[in-house]
């Protein structure tokens, strides 16, 4: 029999991951032989267990402070599959939802962190359960200080792909316990469902937000840009976003799949050619150093979540 899975703060986020771990098990909503780009490379693949496997979900809870948030919430899950529409909302009563769950992901904004777990009887409900946060800036020994020594905290941080399953997901390392490979198992599950995922020291934490939470942002700049440059030379604003699109999708699938950037680049650069002389343009506004200190940037802020003594 799988386990329940509650999401507390069940946001844009939180809708994201329940929507594909969903998916991935409701087996009404996926076509035959549909395999996920990412299976042939060196990520990880979407899982393919069933609701009677341990590490898979066989209960969703969501939780929601307005009753607005829930009417919402029923609007999304209807228009899923079946499994969605089992999912239940719960208003206003957190510690009822993970009195009755096995898995709790956090998923509300950092400031509010302390105050739900601080919630009356909420520290016994997590009791030797598995609490994932997603919470930018807000540390392991903060969560771990708000909750019972025997409650395994984890970190977590998707970015916002999640929601077509094309994310990326960070996870801390998995504590020592009795049931750490139960544990790893159930997270890889849960995050392998909505793209790929990868385990990381904490340390390594803010720098994640910043390249591939807040990175999505970044990436639109630039494409954005390189469609208003096809606008520019005349072609359809449509058509441009297109081009711009698959042709950042394409680059990225085929570094994932093994190549290097570098080796990309030069394949499409020849002598005296188009392609040289706009990377030479690119040099010359730095764009390459300018990119790479909005990552250092975005990472000294992502620092800053969650400190109240820093908003």
């Amino acid at each position: 029999m799988g386990y329940t899975l509650c999401v507390l703060g069940c946001g844009t986020m939180g809708i994201a991951i329940l929507s594909g771990v969903v998916d991935s098990l409701d087996v009404s909503r996926i076509p035959n032989n549909l395999e996920k780009w990412e299976s042939h490379t060196p990520g990880t693949v979407t899982p393919t267990g069933s609701p009677s496997d341990n590490t898979a979900p066989s209960r969703f809870l969501a939780c929601v402070q307005r009753e607005v948030s829930a009417v919402k919430l029923k609007g999304v899950f209807a228009s899923m599959g079946v499994l969605a529409q089992n999912i239940e909302i719960f208003v206003s009563q957190n510690v009822q939802a993970v009195q009755q769950s096995d898995v709790v992901i956090l998923c509300c904004k950092p400031q509010s962190a302390h105050s739900i777990l601080s919630e009356p009887s909420m520290q016994k409900a997590l009791d030797g359960k598995l609490l994932i946060s997603i919470l930018a800036g807000v540390t392991i020994s903060q969560l771990s200080s708000w909750v019972l020594p025997s409650t395994k905290v984890i970190r977590a941080m998707p970015n916002t792909p999640c929601k077509i399953r094309e994310g990326m997901t960070n996870v801390s390392t998995i504590p020592s316990s009795a049931s750490e490979e139960l544990d790893g198992a159930i997270i890889l599950n849960i995050f392998s469902s909505i793209g790929r995922c990868r385990f990381l020291d904490e340390k390594h934490f803010d720098a994640c937000t910043a390249l591939s939470g807040s990175g999505p942002a970044f990436a639109c700049i630039f494409l954005e840009a390189m469609a208003d440059g096809g606008v520019m030379m005349g072609l359809p604003r449509a058509e441009a976003l297109e081009l711009a699109s698959q042709t950042l999708q394409g680059a990225a699938r085929m570094v994932l799949q093994g190549q290097h950037p570098a080796q990309i680049r030069d394949a499409v650069t020849t002598p005296g050619g188009c392609t040289i002389a706009g990377l030479l343009a690119l040099e010359d506004g730095r764009v390459r150093s300018t990119i790479a200190r909005c990552i250092q940037v975005a990472t000294e802020r992502a620092s800053e979540l969650g400190q109240p003594n820093k908003q």
